[in-house]
């Protein structure tokens, strides 16, 4: 067999394909076996979309070995062509490949048509009516077929140089037979409207496809694309015009003149909205507005149309739960409980050991007692849980609360909405500063009007990953009611977690010089020892003392990524150190990354449609950012990852590794909304930006039993001291403000 290299060092083989082991309509993944030109049997694997028996392809990879199934050809490109003599053709008409023709049909059809076949199947399907058997509607229905598999070569030809097969197995399902049309047009379309596609990719086909820098369709797409990149990256719902200008002017190295007019032309389209705050004129993207201006209309009508009850009833019912859970309430557990009770919309906040719990338990019991529906929810899987296990009652995902369901590609639907609303009466929002714009107001659209909210969350910690700084402006624009506990509770007064993460963050500097508390100081002069250190607390030191509660609930939390004492150069050295190469453990190697069997590893992303089962046989279906879980097995012959997250086992394919990275240690942003036993936190170098008090106070308060912070303490200083917080440019505290008048 002859193999050639193309220019890209991929080996490049042709032939027929002779048997289709395996294939997948929805993602185009298939197994096949390929007759070469010397006449050798070649397994081929990969995306192949559309792949039939008789096909003539020419395919470029790599050679793999499968433990299971020996040598194998994986595929990362290839090219189809159409059978050109009438044997072929009987032959690959007769495999099934397009449907609506069976073998004998197959068989009439060449018979009459011979080696003009597919010109009268793709531009004179009528004549297909001839052919005995063969209705009119049924012609039109194998010529739509055979075209829909022609637009699939022609995309896969297309695109070959600039995304991967699986991305234009996902252009073509969005577009069809006009893929390539569309994209040539405006390639500009693809960042806009295909997941997983940005603006530089497709600004690189629009360079070599001869677009003018300055076309309107560029400019256009490139100040969508800012917008979206401010939102998903610096968490902004909209920015100031000028600022947007410049910015995009830079990008696309083009005059600010164009780009104005190109805002101009966006407003006009109802792309981009503009509003005015202050005098100064900000941009927002049509979702995010609506979004924004949505939530501030909900949440001001849930709190006007909330039945209202009687003063001296709600003391009553406080009282009546004070004797019968034994719990005697402080003034703000109790003022937080009367305002809960009293309005349609309340706000509670507060630190560690304020006992934001207790009125949760309160609340529970008593709107219970009242004989309403109560839904318990919060932003992620982990938080959901603890909420669950301290209030003993079931706390739900917002998107499970929600229904969700969704298609890669597709966008999120949540089947609960304004057309199918949540039968609750009252809904608990916990870890409110972790809901983002688009979260609330998916939340708020499945309201009933009459139910109340309860939104719960630390206003001190990390606002959300997503856009918008939803509990802070809603805290900020004193348009509800709004209860700050601050006494903390004896029992929490005596953990120094809690002391020293009120301490870091009214800025003052956390005691370092206690031994014998649940909060240490390790001193370490550089991050070389650092990394040393947290490496041997890891590996033995804690579980040597603590045991499995160390084994398996110990998280290094650091504030950076990048770096010596960063979570990407952590991880692997903790990987080594934890669970070290062996034969006895099978491993894969994805881009830079070694995921190995017993590895801890990260969800990164949303992924609302894989599927898992637990132990008991009850299934679901999605992971989310941030969720932990640890690799159970790998199946090289399968190219399968078996994962368990919280009794949740999914099958991840080689092709979705890109969701996950090690977690031994992560950034205090993925650390949200979760806790853990015993936290590490080394106190090393790190970009100024990310030592900051609100970053060293979210840290810490991840930790249940024991925080340790290793490393110097001058970064603890200066993270104390550090008091900026990371300004986020939103609307919704004036949206607030101008519903309520």
């Amino acid at each position: 067999m002859t193999e050639k290299m193309d220019e890209n060092g991929l080996l490049k083989l042709s032939g027929s394909i002779e048997h289709v082991i395996y294939s997948n309509e929805e993602n185009g993944f298939a197994i096949c076996d390929l007759g070469t030109d010397s006449d050798e049997l070649v397994t081929v694997t990969g995306i192949l979309p559309y792949v039939g028996e008789g096909d003539v392809v020419t395919v470029y990879g790599r050679w793999v070995h499968n433990p299971k199934y020996g040598r194998q050809f994986k595929v990362e490109q290839s090219e189809k062509r159409l059978p050109a003599d009438r044997a072929s053709i009987l032959r690959y008409l007769s495999s099934g490949g397009i449907k609506g023709i069976g073998p004998k049909t197959a068989q009439r059809i060449v018979d009459e048509f011979g080696d003009e076949t597919f010109d009268v199947m793709e531009n004179h399907p009528e004549w297909l009516a001839q052919i005995p058997g063969i209705t009119r509607k049924r012609a039109l229905a194998i010529s739509e077929e055979f075209i829909k598999q022609a637009g699939i070569r022609s995309a896969m030809l297309f695109f070959r140089e600039y995304f991967g097969a699986a991305m234009t197995v996902r252009i073509y399902k969005k577009w069809g037979a006009n893929a390539v049309d569309i994209a040539k047009n405006n390639p500009y379309r693809l960042c806009e409207e295909i997941d997983g596609i940005g603006f530089e990719r497709a600004d690189r086909l629009a360079i070599r496809l001869g677009l003018d820098k300055e076309s309107d369709e560029r400019l256009c797409s490139g100040i969508l694309y800012m917008l979206g990149a401010n939102a998903g990256q610096n968490g902004h719902v909209c920015l100031p015009r000028e600022k947007l200008v410049a910015g995009a002017a830079k990008l696309l190295e083009a005059s600010e003149a164009r780009v104005e007019d190109a805002v101009v032309a966006l407003i006009r389209a109802q792309k981009v909205r503009t509003v005015t705050f202050d005098g100064v004129s900000y941009l927002y993207d049509k979702i995010l507005y609506e979004n924004e201006k949505y939530i501030a209309k909900k949440l001001i009508l849930l709190d006007k149309v909330c039945p209202s009850m009687d003063t001296a009833n709600i003391g009553s019912f406080i009282q009546k739960e004070e004797r019968e859970s034994g719990v005697r309430y402080a003034n703000l557990q109790r003022q937080a409980i009367f305002d809960a009770l009293e309005n349609g919309v309340m706000l509670l906040t507060g630190g560690p050991g304020t006992g934001k719990t207790t009125v949760v338990r309160a609340l529970l019991h008593i709107f219970d007692s009242m004989g309403l529906e109560i839904a318990l929810c919060a932003p992620t899987g982990r938080a959901a849980k603890r909420l669950s296990e301290s209030t003993s009652c079931e706390a739900k995902t917002i998107h499970r609360l929600l229904e969700y369901s969704g298609e890669e590609g597709d966008g999120l639907r949540f089947h609960r909405d304004e057309k199918n609303l949540l039968d609750e009466n009252v809904i608990i929002v916990d870890e409110a500063s972790m809901v983002d714009n688009n979260l609330m107001c998916a939340l708020l659209r499945a309201v009933k009007p009459g139910a109340r909210m309860v939104i719960i969350g630390d206003a001190d910690q990390l606002p959300s990953v997503g856009a918008g700084n939803v509990l802070r402006d809603l805290l900020e624009s004193r348009r509800f009611a709004t209860v700050c506990l601050t006494e903390i509770f004896r029992q929490a007064g005596e953990s120094l977690i809690v002391t020293n993460a009120h301490a870091i963050n009214r800025g003052e500097m956390p005691r370092l010089d206690v031994k014998n508390n649940d909060f240490f100081f390790l001193p370490r002069g550089t991050d070389t020892e650092i990394v040393a250190t947290v490496a041997e607390l890891y590996q033995t030191r804690l579980p040597r003392t603590y045991g499995e509660m160390a084994v398996y609930g110990t998280q290094v939390i650091s504030p950076s990524r990048k770096g010596e004492t960063g979570t990407e150069h952590l991880n692997v050295v903790l990987q080594n150190a934890l669970n070290p190469a062996s034969p006895r453990k099978r491993e894969h190697r994805f881009r830079d990354l070694v995921f190995r069997e017993g590895d801890r590893v990260m969800q990164i992303r949303n992924n609302y449609d894989v599927e898992w089962e637990r132990e008991d046989g009850s299934y679901g279906t999605g992971i989310f950012n941030g969720d932990i879980g640890t690799v159970e097995r790998i199946d090289p012959s399968e190219e399968t990852m078996e994962i368990v997250f919280d009794e949740r086992r999914v099958l991840y394919e080689f092709n979705m590794l890109d969701e996950l990275e090690l977690a031994y240690a992560v950034t205090v942003h993925k650390s949200q909304g979760s806790e853990y036993p015993i936290v590490i936190i080394p106190m090393g170098s790190a970009p100024a930006m990310l030592l900051s008090r609100n970053l060293f106070y979210t840290a810490v308060t991840r930790a249940q039993k024991m925080v340790i912070l290793v490393g110097r303490e001058s970064v603890a200083e200066t993270m104390v001291q550090n008091n900026r917080q990371s300004m986020r440019y939103t609307g919704l505290v004036r949206w607030l403000e101008e519903k309520a008048t």
